[in-house]
């Protein structure tokens, strides 16, 4: 199969770790498997979490593993100017009018304290669909209505037509924060439509986001999103079998780098956070596992 465009769309919201560079290095083996190109999209709307040297650290990182971006910025000063979601913030606000008309979202007051209350699943249930706040209320989250959602059909590489409804735990997506931003799903859904992105790779925890993302573009009509080919690929695991994270500062590829380790050694740890037997020295022994 052939594709034009897929991404990496790293968060600027702590240093990166071994599992984005896993998720970076599997986007660039199966770009250069199917010919598509890379976009560098840096999602840094979470403003209370942004920081530069976060962003830094994403330029430091792929130049590292020795990723080549062909869209996208270059430089931190570029991303600022020109790439930074702020600067799309009308494609997002237009989109938030569009489901406004169109009847999809609810007003949400609850806090998560509140949400676990309501639920001990910590999922919320669409608690305020019946109070009917208004979208205009201060300190509310617009949220979709997913009740009468139809399934979701989209294909998972390289050719499998997956069906499947909305999950609990992304029921009743947000949309816009209480701080009025649009929210993570909006602006993923709207940047890939904007980009022309056609093919999305990420790990499996997001493959209720994909759902989520493809149900809104059937809101937004934007037909052309349930063309796009997924890859959901398995997750790296700590020597503890602990989710990698953000907070995880001995797997950050920052700290690896300033222990003097080399691309190499990278590549032989994940071999070994894989269960490779074989050892992994080089980028082409990486791809032969992707």
């Amino acid at each position: 199969m052939k594709f034009s465009l897929t991404r990496i769309a790293p968060t600027p919201s702590g240093f990166l770790h071994l599992g984005n560079a896993y998720s970076f290095l599997m986007t660039k083996a199966l770009a250069e498997k199917t010919g598509a190109k890379i976009l560098l999209r840096i999602d840094d709307l979470d403003r209370e979490r942004y920081r530069p040297e976060y962003v830094q650290d994403i330029f430091d990182t792929l130049d590292f593993l020795e990723i080549n971006i062909d869209l996208g910025p270059k430089n931190l000063k570029e991303f600022e100017t020109e790439w930074s979601q702020i600067h799309r913030m009308g494609l997002y606000e237009n989109a938030l009018e569009k489901l406004r008309s169109g009847g999809s979202l609810f007003a949400c007051d609850c806090s998560r304290k509140k949400i676990q209350m309501l639920d001990s699943s910590g999922y919320y249930l669409g608690q305020c669909l019946d109070r009917r706040l208004s979208l205009d209320k201060l300190e509310v989250a617009w949220r979709v209505n997913t009740m009468e959602s139809d399934e979701v059909v989209f294909t998972e590489y390289p050719g499998q037509m997956i069906s499947a409804l909305i999950p609990q735990d992304t029921a009743f997506y947000v949309v816009r924060k209480k701080d009025r931003l649009p929210a993570y799903h909006l602006t993923s859904v709207v940047d890939d439509m904007h980009f022309g992105v056609d093919l999305i790779i990420r790990g499996k925890d997001l493959y209720s986001s994909t759902l989520a993302q493809l149900d809104l573009a059937k809101k937004l009509g934007y037909d052309q999103f349930s063309k796009i080919t997924f890859s959901h690929h398995a997750l790296i695991k700590g020597e503890k079998q602990e989710k990698l994270s953000k907070s995880e500062g001995a797997t950050s590829i920052q700290y690896l780098r300033k222990e003097g380790k080399k691309l190499s050694d990278i590549l032989g740890i994940l071999g070994h956070l894989l269960g490779i037997k074989e050892p992994i020295h080089s980028i082409s022994d990486f791809q032969k596992w992707t």
